[in-house]
């Protein structure tokens, strides 16, 4: 079983780009994709817990988020957001990634990841 579960999405670039530095620093992980199988709503919430808020979370430039509106999520509750984010996988910055520890990486900057994983 893979140590990384990177949920993704094979048509984005920052995806295709987090999973090829995974595999150059030898990583071994799982890919999901993530409009087929988000994360549930039990990791979205432990994620939300880790980063203290569900903005983190959120791919605000996708067109998922464009079509509910930023307004309409800025006045959802934190559960009502955590089961809109669990019931579109679009809605999810991506990559969203599950790391051993029971730590989250969402989206992707090699200097952070560098920082997080290779220390």
């Amino acid at each position: 079983m893979a140590d990384y579960k990177v949920f993704s999405y094979s048509r984005c670039s920052t995806c295709r780009k987090a999973l090829s530095w995974l595999e150059d620093q030898g990583f071994d992980f799982e890919v999901i994709d993530i409009t087929l199988s988000p994360p549930s709503s039990v990791l979205l919430r432990k994620a939300y817990e880790q980063f203290g808020q569900v903005k983190p979370l959120f791919n605000t430039s996708g067109q998922s988020y464009r079509a509910l509106g930023a307004e309409a999520v800025k006045v959802m509750s934190d559960d009502q957001a955590l089961a809109a984010l669990a019931a579109d996988g679009k809605l999810i910055k991506r990559p969203f990634v599950c790391c051993p520890d029971g730590s989250f990486l969402v989206g992707f900057k090699p200097d952070v990841w560098s920082e997080l994983l290779l220390s």
